[in-house]
């Protein structure tokens, strides 16, 4: 560190002390342009003596050219003295303008540095990046850890009712351990409720009674579970989980999700851009996964050093007219905003009066969480688990949303 200070302070003062050097000096070494014609027609005379000596001209016509020279002479001194005494720089205005222009090389180097440099930071190429992110990987806190980290949370509140089945379920898988169908119902169960660790224990209960015949959605289901547990962090048993579903369904959008989040977690901002983009462009518009890849692709972009990143269309989902595009693009960020909130208060305008389709429910919601409005996406929440009380599947799509808004957690 102290090599660089020196060396840039250096650096700053060789290039102050050029600049001065050249302010001193005032006009250039070489004189007037007058000088110039002065030195040309004494060469002149010259000539004119030697084409007498020669023969060539009379002394009439050397006579002549002589006087004419001559007086160009006279002419071009005048102007040359004259020009002289025009340019000569006043010494006490050389030393400001010298003085000034030091301060601000010097000065305004370091001012620049302090603002964008980054004083200590050694050099970090890529490989040495790379190495860091791999070392980051490998020593991250274990799922324990993170669970043990978190600050404790309010429970979920649920109805005394639901909460009493959810007790009844507890004790009856406890008698019977290999009961399949018990232990998918109290992992929806405790989920549902914010227990996620209890969720995702009965989860490992349900891969172990299923063993070869696990699809890639419980173990992905089991992965999303630990994570939510863990506060969104992906731990090194999360990943082994994900690895599990993406072996045995190497398309299945929840883990390519969470293992884009891992590697972002991890310092590989460049591989989770990779991953989501891809994703982003095989996916449904209904997809739970699809608001929180949109609301952070654009800074997973910058951080990869993709310029110039758009938004890919989703299929299933409606473009723009050419209309709206020039009108969105005469916007400012926060009419574009507001044109955007605009679209979300029809949707829920129309399903509070109309209603609409699990995933109609749950696009709103995470779409909520995407604008930053948390009450509203939280009583449209409610909202929804009223109306599909009745349908656990489709409640299951609207929690999707809603856990895709980080309301559930």
């Amino acid at each position: 560190m102290t090599f660089f200070w020196i060396a840039t302070v250096l650096m700053a003062f060789g290039m102050a002390g050029l600049l001065v050097k050249a302010l001193m000096r005032g006009q250039r070494d070489t004189g007037p342009a007058e000088a110039f014609d002065v030195q040309v027609y004494r060469d002149q005379l010259t000539e004119v003596d030697r084409d007498l000596q020669r023969g060539v001209i009379s002394d009439e016509d050397a006579e002549r050219l002589r006087t004419e020279i001559s007086r160009r002479i006279l002419t071009a001194d005048a102007k040359a003295t004259e020009t002289g005494i025009a340019s000569t720089q006043p010494k006490a205005l050389g030393l400001a303008a010298a003085g000034l222009m030091s301060a601000v090389v010097v000065g305004g180097s370091y001012w620049i540095y302090a603002q964008i440099g980054a004083p200590g930071y050694g050099d970090l190429g890529l490989a040495e990046r790379l190495e860091m992110a791999e070392q980051a990987r490998q020593t991250r806190p274990s799922q324990q850890e993170a669970e043990t980290q978190l600050p404790p949370t309010e429970s979920t509140e649920v109805q005394a009712e639901y909460a009493e089945l959810v007790q009844r379920l507890r004790g009856a898988v406890a008698e019977r351990p290999g009961d399949l169908q018990g232990h998918v119902l109290l992992a929806r169960s405790e989920a549902a409720m914010g227990n996620y660790i209890e969720a995702y224990t009965a989860q490992q209960q349900v891969l172990s009674i299923k063993g070869d015949d696990a699809t890639g959605k419980d173990y992905a289901d089991l992965a999303d579970m630990m994570i939510l547990a863990a506060g969104g962090y992906v731990s090194p048993e999360a990943e082994r989980v994900l690895e599990g579903a993406l072996t045995r369904e190497p398309q299945n959008g929840v883990s390519q999700y969470y293992m884009g989040l891992m590697m972002a977690q991890t310092g590989r901002p460049d591989v989770a851009f990779r991953l989501w983009d891809r994703l982003l462009r095989q996916s449904a518009v209904d997809s739970p996964w699809l608001p929180p890849i949109v609301a952070q692709i654009e800074e997973m972009a910058f951080r990869a050093g993709v310029g110039d990143y758009e938004l890919p269309q989703i299929a299933g989902m409606p473009g723009p007219s050419a209309e709206d595009m020039d009108a969105a693009g005469e916007m400012t960020q926060e009419d574009r905003l507001e044109m955007i909130r605009g679209m979300v208060s029809q949707l829920s305008d129309r399903l509070a009066t109309e209603g609409g389709s699990p995933e109609e429910w749950a696009r709103l919601i995470s779409s909520l969480g995407v604008l930053g409005d948390e009450a509203q996406a939280i009583a449209v929440w409610n909202n929804a688990q009223e109306v599909f009380a009745d349908n656990p599947r489709a409640l299951e799509v609207v929690r999707d949303g809603a856990r895709a808004a980080g309301l559930v957690l």
